[in-house]
């Protein structure tokens, strides 16, 4: 685990949970994604807020860091009460919580809103990372895009691997549009093929790898890969980079951390917990 301060100036502002979340709800236009779960304040800890910590996932490890740095809020991506889940504050689901309500933590989560928004969202921050500019969206009727289409300097696969693995500081695993049945059927990854125009979205979105071949992407990138995917960029002639579910969702919640830091004053904390998936 590492974490590294955004703000480190001392600070006696408060603010409450309710304020924090409205300024997010606001700024990441959240009122206006149907989401998988509720996005915005999910447990309100009852304390006014002086220090945050920012996270991928609101996970035991995190609420430990929160609680070792005497945190008032923990904001995430990933939280809670997603649909399908059992209601019942039980088990692992229930420690979380218990811990946050003992220790006056409140939890501030947001999931396609922080994807989506254009300037400090997950995939916009990897594209900066990678420097590409995002032109337009994979689905281009979407007033609040999730994924989106982007273009870099051409280059080869193995030129965005280490542009990538620079970037995020672990090498994806591709899959190449150029697969030729072999005598160990080895898909190498190696082509001479020039990536241009890629699709972009963070996390679990392998599925949109049909949309953008559709949109016309030479690549696609997105954090996990299934099994099906593997057949699907091999038949359909785009390559796929999985770059990894928290590794390409870093980069939105400590952006917005900073936008914290810098609206309220705010000592912000991000804490990355290691994840290989």
């Amino acid at each position: 685990m590492s974490a590294h301060d955004i703000l480190t100036k001392s600070s006696n502002t408060t603010i409450t949970a309710q304020s924090l979340s409205k300024f997010c709800d606001d700024y990441l236009s959240a009122d206006a994604f149907k989401d998988y779960a509720p996005n915005g304040l999910q447990v309100d800890g009852g304390q006014p807020i002086q220090r945050i910590i920012t996270g991928v996932t609101a996970c035991e490890a995190l609420i430990d860091a929160a609680i070792a740095d005497n945190a008032n809020a923990i904001m995430v991506h990933h939280g809670y009460f997603w649909k399908g889940e059992s209601a019942p504050l039980t088990g692992m689901k229930g420690q979380r919580i218990r811990k946050l309500m003992q220790h006056g933590i409140s939890l501030i989560g947001y999931h396609l809103p922080l994807d989506a928004h254009p300037v400090i969202g997950n995939n916009a921050k990897l594209a900066e990372s990678l420097d590409m500019t995002i032109i337009g969206a994979l689905y281009p009727a979407e007033t609040h895009p999730v994924g989106n289409i982007a273009i870099c300097t051409p280059q080869n696969a193995q030129s965005l691997i280490a542009q990538i693995t620079q970037a995020l500081g672990r090498m994806p695993l591709h899959i190449s549009a150029d697969y030729k049945i072999s005598t160990n059927t080895k898909d190498d990854g190696e082509n001479n093929r020039l990536i241009e125009r890629v699709g972009i979205c963070t996390g679990g979105a392998q599925d949109m790898i049909e949309q953008a071949a559709l949109m016309g992407c030479d690549a696609f990138i997105s954090g996990e890969i299934s099994e099906r995917t593997t057949h699907i960029a091999r038949e359909l002639g785009i390559d796929y980079f999985a770059c990894g579910h928290h590794a390409t969702e870093r980069g939105g919640i400590e952006a917005l951390g900073n936008i914290i830091a810098q609206q309220f004053g705010l000592p912000v904390t991000f804490v990355d917990i290691d994840n290989p998936a």
